[in-house]
This record gives structure tokens, sequence and C-alpha cells, in this order.
């Protein structure tokens, strides 16, 4: 084992220390060393570099960075990637320096049954499977490192966010897949990485063109032509946008939403090429059945996941039902119209407002988003709600004492509480929310057998029926057909109360 030392290209002066015990970690691209203290790693491209791609690499380390972090929300950002920090030189060879992932992103146990992947990275590959949370597989992952369906849901904000980030730029990942998403359940965080292959539209291409399963279907279908020809598909903003929407998908439903048991050619290779790519059909294509999975040919393992008749896409509420409508019907063969990573963000956020605990102890996604009825019930384990359910539509000023739905709710559970966000409507829940925005400013609680709201710091919080002014301090009892002010103030949000499940 020898300590190596090698120079920076972009700060005259500055070196780097790797350790080269002969075996090195191996990228698809790069051959990959930890430095002593582990606090980052230099990896070098295993071919030679042309000036562009050099050229490329200088931008992400210096212009880019620049821009993502060294200004407002830049601290958010840097939790979001795995972002290079420097370019090297040794020889002939290029590589990159970048910090080492957040301890989150490696197992502390893995395996249920043994230490086998017990300090691997948290490729998304583990979590958007359903063999690996599957109690009758023997290579499950442990109950400790998959989180609950909620988790999945600030995973898939968190990485739409940083989707965004790179669209605002002008810049697409190409490659964006759960293999260059590292996530972590528990603490309900994700990692964009491989971020030297940014695509700068105009400037520098794409090198690769994907990864299997998340390629989009013009891309694929495609490929066969030289890249030279402008009938060819590359990737770009667009083709990222399909690859995020694969990835919520799946990371909520584990299972992929082209795969299913169409057959177009007996040539497997050929087949896999026309189902992903030319003939791409989303297997719950609701007027087109012809590409449902068929049971007796799925694996056990599988299960219940790939029964799209028992748990269809739709219970992932009005919100999200839309979006992948929108993305694999719509947007499947017509790239301009799927879905932003903005309008997943904010789908993904406003169905967190649609979820309830699971009364099952034993449930194993211990979350489900509201039906829609009045008889609501968790569609993983079939338990019924108990109990009256306040469910609360919110409204804003169209002009004065017009108010208009928003297309909003609130599914109250114990001890929820709720944000500015939901009491105005000029604030957005996004990465550049302050501490002090962030602080609850009430709290629901079920209290002496009635639903209560607790006011902890609204100033105008008002009965709109009694006329009643509910002062900081004190709470305010929910009852069927209530309209409540949450605030007077511009932008200040009504709400009325539903009690379901009567």
């Amino acid at each position: 084992m020898t300590i190596n030392t090698v120079s920076s290209v972009i700060n005259a002066g500055r070196t780097y220390q790797y350790v080269d015990n002969g075996e090195p970690m191996r990228g698809g691209m790069k051959d990959v060393y930890f430095s002593p203290d582990k606090s980052y790693v230099v990896a070098f491209y295993r071919d030679v570099q042309d000036y562009n791609s050099k050229e490329r690499l200088k931008k992400i380390v210096t212009q880019y960075y620049d821009s993502f972090f060294n200004r407002e929300g830049g601290a958010y950002y840097k939790q979001l990637y795995s972002w290079p920090t420097d370019v090297v030189e040794l020889g002939n060879k290029i590589g990159i320096v970048v910090p080492c992932y957040d301890k989150n992103f490696f197992f502390k146990k893995g395996y249920a049954a043994n230490d086998l992947i017990k300090g691997k990275e948290k490729e998304g590959k583990w979590f958007a499977s359903p063999k690996f949370r599957n109690k009758q597989f023997a290579l499950r992952l442990d109950e400790s490192e998959l989180g609950n369906w909620l988790s999945y849901f600030q995973i898939c904000v968190n990485i739409s966010r940083g989707v965004k980030r790179l669209h605002a730029a002008g810049l697409a990942h190409s490659d964006l897949s759960y293999k260059n998403v590292l996530v972590d359940p528990v603490s309900k965080s994700a990692a964009i990485i491989d971020i030297d292959g940014l695509v700068v539209p105009g400037l520098f291409p794409p090198d690769v063109i994907g990864t299997a399963d998340f390629i989009a279907p013009e891309v694929l279908s495609t490929k066969h032509l030289n890249k030279n020809d402008p009938n060819r598909k590359l990737p770009n903003i667009l083709t990222d946008r399909h690859a995020l929407a694969v990835m919520i998908y799946m990371y909520l439903l584990y299972r992929h939403p082209l795969k299913g048991g169409k057959v177009h050619d007996l040539d497997t290779e050929i087949d896999d090429l026309l189902s992903m790519g030319e003939k791409a059909l989303f297997i719950e294509h609701p007027t087109d059945a012809s590409n449902r999975p068929k049971l007796n040919q799925v694996n056990p393992k599988e299960l219940p996941w790939a029964d799209v008749t028992k748990l269809p896409y739709t219970l992932t509420g009005p919100y999200l039902k839309a979006l992948f409508e929108k993305a694999f019907i719509d947007g499947l063969h017509n790239p301009t119209l799927r879905p932003t990573a903005n309008e997943w963000e904010d789908a993904l956020l406003k169905t967190t407002d649609l979820m309830q605990p699971c009364s099952n102890a034993a449930c194993d996604q211990k979350w489900y988003v509201f039906d829609n009825t009045l008889k609501p019930k968790c569609p993983f384990c079939g338990t019924p709600h108990q109990g009256l359910l306040p469910v609360l539509d919110l409204y804003f000023q169209f002009k004065p004492s017009v108010w208009k739905p928003e297309n909003h709710r609130i599914m109250v559970y114990n001890n929820q509480y709720l944000f500015q966000w939901h009491v105005n409507r000029n604030l957005v829940r996004n990465e550049k929310l302050t501490a002090d925005q962030k602080v609850p400013v009430g709290y629901f609680t079920f209290h002496q057998g009635r639903w209560v709201l607790v006011n902890q710091k609204l100033t105008s919080l008002k009965d709109i029926d009694s006329g009643n002014e509910i002062p900081i301090g004190t709470m305010v009892e929910l009852t069927d057909g209530q309209k409540l002010l949450l605030s007077k103030e511009d932008g200040g949000r009504l709400v009325t109360i539903t009690m379901a499940n009567k």
C-alpha cells in the first residue's frame, strides 16, 4: 500500500493524497481511490479525456460549483449532491476529487440474515425492488434499513429538488437512475452522484445514453443512428424528466412502469429494446391493458407489488396519479409533455398532507394516502380507519368575500402539526424556507374524545360561523361543516372541515 500525491489543474500548488493498494474501486469509467483519512476520493478516468471533457470538468468544479453552493441555499444543495470539488492530473490521466458520502448512505446492518452488504453504499436499487423487502426472501433487507412509506415521499422530494436545480441552471444529469442516486430511508435523505457527466446543451454532449430501465424511449429507439444525425436523440433535460418519473414510481410502488407482460419479439434483446423504446407502454394504462404484468410469470418474491390490480398507482393519491399519467401516457412518446421536477415536488408535498398513519402496528408501510372515501382503510394491510377523521379543504381569497378551493387538503391525525405554508399561500414549501418558517404554528390532537386544533402562533385564527377568535394558547374543536380562517393577512387561507368515517 502506498500513499501518492497528485496536483490540482485548477488551483496552482494544491495537492491531494490518495491510498493505492493496487485494487481501486472500479466504476463505469473511473478508478477510485480513498484519501488517507477517507474524507474524499480521487477518481481517475481510465480513458484519456479530450479537450471538451477536460473543459467540462473544469466548469463543473468552478463556475457551476460556485453558482450552486456559494449563494443562498447552498448548504441545502451540498447535502443533496456528491459534487466534484477539483480536477487533478497525473501524467496523461485526468481525475476528479469528490468528498466522501455522508455515513447515512452506507448500510449499518444491510441484510437481515447476514453482513454481506454491511458498509456498502445505499444505491437506490436496494429500495426500489420488492424482493429486498419480502419476508420470504432470504436476502431481504433488515427492517431497520427500510424506513416506511412516508420516508420514500421525502426521498423523492429531495431528488426532485436536486433535479429541479440542475434543470434551472440549464444542465441535464444524463444518467439519472437508482444507481446514481443514493438514498437513506432512515434519515429520509438522498444524494445525486456522478455529477461529472453533466450535459450542457450546445456545449458539452453526454458521455453515455443512460442506465437500463431509465433511458427515455426516444433515446433507445434512435440509438442506432450516428451521433451527428439530427434524428438521433441524446440525453437532455427532457430525458431526465422521464428518468425522474420512473424513479419516483419505483420508489413508491416497487415495480417498473414499463416492464409488463407484453412480448414484441422472441429475441429477448430486441424485445427489451422495443418494450422500453419504440413500443413502450405503461403497464397500468387505463385503456390499453395489453402490457399488464402476467402474475403467473411473475417471481413470487415480487408480490404483492407486481399485482397492479391489488396495488394500483392510484393509491398514491390524486396529485401523483395525474403526474404518472402525464409521464407514462401523454409524455411517454411526447417528451415535451413530461412533468417537470418542480411539478413532482409540488405533488409529492401535497400528497404528504393527505397521508394517514395506519393503526395496524404490524403494517409494513405504516402510512397510506387518504382514498377520498367516507370509510378509509389502509390499502396495504386492509385495516380500516377507526373513529372520526377530520378532512380540511384549503381555500384562498379570490376577491373580497369570495373564496375559491385550492385543490389541496390536509388529513388530520393525532399530534399532526400545522405550518405557515398551510396558513398562507404566499409562502412556498421548498428548500428556501428559513428556520423560523419551519416552526409549527399549531397542532391537531384528539383530546377528551374530540378533535381539536391548538393555536400556538396564529394571530388571527377565527371561527367564521360563530365569529369567535381563537387566541394563541387556546384550542378550537373541529366539527363537520365548520369554517376556520387561519389568517387574515394577504394570502391567508380559510379551511372547511368534513368529518369522514361517520
